[in-house]
Parts: structure tokens; sequence; C-alpha cells
């Protein structure tokens, strides 16, 4: 791999959504060697995560019977959450060349340390990939408990309605149960009808990490302290989860289903970037180059930051909006967003290129 990315010289576009932007751009990194594995930094994080998981639990044996407990269930809760980011890496190809050892190893990580299911997960965000912040396609703005669109909000009366209209003061305390949430998502889907791959390995490894963390902590503390252990984790690791993800696309335009969008213009314009430096890196998990990350879902991620002045670069030649914010501004945008959706303000959800290629 070469020492240093130099920019890349690029003629301006010769028309807007000219899928060949892209392929020259695929084909410089590709070349410039950030595709390669670095076997290395993730080696040291697989490891690293995997004593520091075993060493909470020696902590919690040592602490015993104290609210000093809650300290543990507090690092408990980012340990999960580096291990759900190694899962997100490797079920993204981005650790090791075989498709085996990755998809095996997302499993192992997400269903054995976290309780997800790697199925469920890879589902759901190969499909957010694949049409980011469209309508109709993206199941991440799907109308749920949280509504992204004016007209999803039309659809709600009564109390929905309300709290869809006061959403966005409650967007925080949402994210404490975005944690139950992911595991209720992946048991369903492991306990459905139909066809779940590897289902019959996936479902014993889920449902035996929960059964047997709840019944250890039960067994070691009082009830009372028990159940606040697993609370203060659950609710912290969806806070650092879900606030990892979010940021990323929440509050950037939103696609008009059916509309035909280049693939560079589609990941780009919807995709906003974290500024914040090594501190952020390690909350965000390497998703603070969100931009870099939907371009190459497979670069490492020691690489999106090496790739980043390329892609930027790239991006004002060819006169596509690149975003990038601080850290706290992010979550001010998306809680305004989310409140401009209560007041039906319809102009925030249009794409800003949707004059260029029509409804």
């Amino acid at each position: 791999m070469s020492a240093a990315v130099s920019p890349l010289p690029v003629a301006p576009a010769r028309a807007a959504g000219n899928a060949q932007d892209y392929t020259a751009l695929a084909t410089y990194v590709r070349d410039s060697g950030l595709m390669k594995r670095r076997y290395g930094y993730y080696w040291t994080r697989l490891v690293a995560v995997v004593l520091a998981f075993a060493g909470i639990w020696v902590a919690v044996v040592l602490v015993g019977n104290s609210w000093w407990q809650l300290a543990v269930a507090a690092a408990l809760a980012v340990v999960l959450t580096q291990v759900a980011f190694l899962g997100h890496d490797s079920a993204h190809r981005q650790i090791f060349e075989s498709t085996a050892w990755n998809d095996w190893t997302s499993r192992i990580l997400a269903g054995g340390f976290a309780g997800l299911s790697h199925t469920w997960w890879r589902n759901k965000h190969n499909r957010h990939h694949a049409s980011p912040n469209q309508q109709g396609t993206d199941p991440d703005i799907a109308p749920g408990v949280v509504v992204w669109t004016a007209d999803a909000l039309a659809e709600h009366s009564g109390f929905r309605a309300w709290f869809g209209r006061n959403q966005g003061w409650f967007f925080f305390p949402l994210l404490m149960l975005e944690g139950l949430s992911l595991h209720v998502s992946s048991v369903r889907l492991l306990l459905a009808k139909g066809t779940v791959p590897h289902r019959w390995v996936e479902a014993p490894i889920v449902i035996t990490r929960l059964v047997v963390y709840v019944g250890v902590l039960f067994w070691l503390l009082p009830p009372g302290k028990a159940a606040a252990f697993i609370g203060v984790q659950m609710a912290l690791f969806g806070v650092m989860l879900g606030g990892s993800f979010a940021p990323n696309h929440k509050g950037m335009p939103i696609i008009p289903a059916g509309m035909k969008v280049d693939f560079l213009r589609r990941q780009v314009i919807t995709s906003r970037n974290i500024k914040g430096g090594v501190a952020v890196d390690f909350v965000m998990g390497g998703l603070n180059y969100q931009v870099e990350h939907h371009l190459f879902p497979s670069m490492p991620r020691p690489n999106l930051k090496r790739v980043q002045p390329v892609v930027r670069d790239y991006c004002e030649q060819l006169g596509v909006k690149y975003t990038e914010v601080g850290f706290f501004r992010s979550y001010r945008i998306i809680v305004e967003y989310l409140n401009r959706v209560g007041l039906a303000d319809r102009a925030a959800f249009d794409c800003p290129v949707a004059a260029q290629y029509g409804r």
C-alpha cells in the first residue's frame, strides 16, 4: 500500500448523473491499495474486545453485591458497542478475504457476544446501503415509532399524531430503548416462519446468550441490582450504538420513491460525515466516515480516513455536495429535522438533485 494517496485529477462532469464518475473513482481507489485487508488492525481489535468482555465478567464477580455494578454495566455497554462495530465491519467483508470467515466472524460476534442476529442485521443493513434515504426502499426511514417524512406523519392520528409532532424532543430518550429493540427484532426473525439462513445455528447462539446473561446476573446479584445492571447496560448500549448510526443519514435529503439517481450521487448526497478526530473515530466505530463507507462498503475501517481527502476533492470537482459537520452539530440537525417533520415542512425532504433527474 502506498504511504499516501494523491489527489485524484478529474475533468468536470460531462453531465449530472454520469455513471462513469463512480467507475473512475473506484478504479483509482482500487489501484491505490486502499481496499487491501488490514489484518493487524482487526486481529488486535478482535483480541482486545474478547479480553475486555471477559474482564467485565471478572469485574462483576469481584465487585459483588454493590451498586458499583452500575459502573461495570456501563463498561459492558461500551465493550458491546465495540463488538457491534466489529460485527458490522465483518458483515461488510472488511476484515477477511474469505466470505465465509467474514460471515461467521460477524455471526459469532453479533450472536455470542452482543445477542443480536447477524442475518437480521445484514438483510436490513444491505437494503439500506442499496437505497439510502429513499422512500419505500430504505428500511431505516420506514414509518415506526419515529416518522421521517411528513407523508408518514399524515397517516397518524390521536396520540401517535401528537407524538410525531413532538418527536424531536423524544429522540434521545428513545435511543435508550434501541438496544432492547435490536434484541427483540433479532429473536423475532429467528423464531419467524419461513426460511431463515443458518437459523438453527444463530437461534441457539442468540437465545442462549440472552438467557445466560440474564440468568448469571440474577444468580450473582440481588434482583434489584441485577435488573438495574441490565437496565443501565441496555440503555447505554442503545444510546451509543443508535447514536453512532443516526447522525449519518438523518436530516439528509430523502429521495422520492422511484427516482433514479446514479450510485455515486445517491450515496454522497444522502450521507453525512462527522468531524472530531480520534475520540469520534472510537465512539462511532469509523461510521463517522459515512460517505466513504457508503461508496466503498468493503474498505477496511482504518483506510476510510485515508481515502476521505480523495473523495472530498473528487466530489468538489464534480459539483456533488459533500457534507461534513461536527459531532454535536449532527445531533442538533437530527432534532431540528424531526421537529420539521412534525410541522409538515415538506421542503425539508426534497432531494437537491430532483430538478436534475425529474420526479
